[in-house]
């Protein structure tokens, strides 16, 4: 059996709507999940008995993380132990609004599903993703995607970003579960899906069009954050928002030259990132 060696995307939201509440304690959003060149690496190694190891030492030390619960998952629905040694180098910064969990658990499951040759389908992978968090799913097959209900049903769009886009995080862990809870859900006013499934887009035009509802329940209580975005614009971002529930916040910059020089503005310490496609 080989060993294989993965790579699990990030992501940002471009745009989130927190829509409505719903009657099973989850809500309604819409959002453009967005795939980024920063990944988390894992490694699936066959094993005589599973074990799971993290450079992380929070990751490492949960007894939930996703990579576990994405193992349980499978075991369970193939009634079989599945007998590896996982280890994760961990990239992405953690509670910061990229998805690096949830990338983290999908990616389990799809390198499983190989190196055990368990013949589970994409559907019911799926299936299994949603149960271990609702933007789970989007890493099964991370393209831009126009995401609604939990996050899960996901429609393709020709939404890309052509330019370089700087992301920083302040190092601030943001509970999902505490911005929900204190978020108002409110009908968008913009259609999302019409504004970014297009071939070309002005990006510097959406500023005041494009929102994450989370910054209203953030912001107020993380001036730092609030501060990044301003400092974004200030450096010459095109465009710049929050993503996810943060503390992440990117800008999308014309060039590299000029991301480069506008990363210097942000505290050393503070992580940062360039993304750019892949040619």
């Amino acid at each position: 059996m080989k060993k294989l060696e993965i790579k699990a995307s990030a992501k940002i939201n471009f745009g989130l709507n927190i829509v409505a509440r719903r009657n099973d304690g989850y809500h309604d959003i819409e959002t453009v999940f967005y795939p980024v060149n920063l990944f988390d690496i894992l490694t699936f190694t066959p094993a005589d008995k599973f074990s799971f190891s993290c450079s992380n030492q929070e990751v490492h030390n949960a007894s939930n993380n996703s990579v576990v619960k994405a193992v349980n998952l499978l075991e369970d629905l193939c009634s079989k132990k599945l007998d590896v040694k996982i280890e994760l180098e961990k990239n992405i910064p953690i509670g910061a609004g990229m998805g690096g969990g949830s990338s983290d658990g999908a990616t389990t499951l799809l390198a499983l599903n190989e190196l055990f040759n368990l013949c589970v389908d994409k559907t019911k992978l799926s299936e299994l993703a949603l149960q271990i968090g609702s933007d789970v799913p989007f890493f099964i097959q991370p393209v831009p995607s126009f995401a609604t209900s939990r996050g899960e049903k996901l429609l393709p769009v020709k939404f890309e970003i052509p330019y370089p886009v700087l992301i920083i995080n302040p190092g601030i862990h943001i509970s999902t579960k505490w911005a929900y809870e204190n978020i108002i859900p409110q009908k968008p006013d913009v259609n999302l899906f019409e504004v970014l499934n297009k071939d070309k887009i002005d990006f510097a035009s959406l500023k005041n069009l494009i929102t994450n509802d989370f910054e209203q329940v953030v912001f107020p209580q993380h001036r730092e954050i609030r501060e990044l975005k301003d400092g974004l614009y200030k450096s010459g971002a095109l465009f710049s928002l929050m993503t996810g529930s943060g503390s992440t916040v990117f800008g999308i910059f014309e060039n590299t030259k000029t991301a480069k020089k506008a990363k210097l503005n942000f505290p050393p310490e503070y992580f940062s990132f360039i993304h750019e496609e892949l040619v």
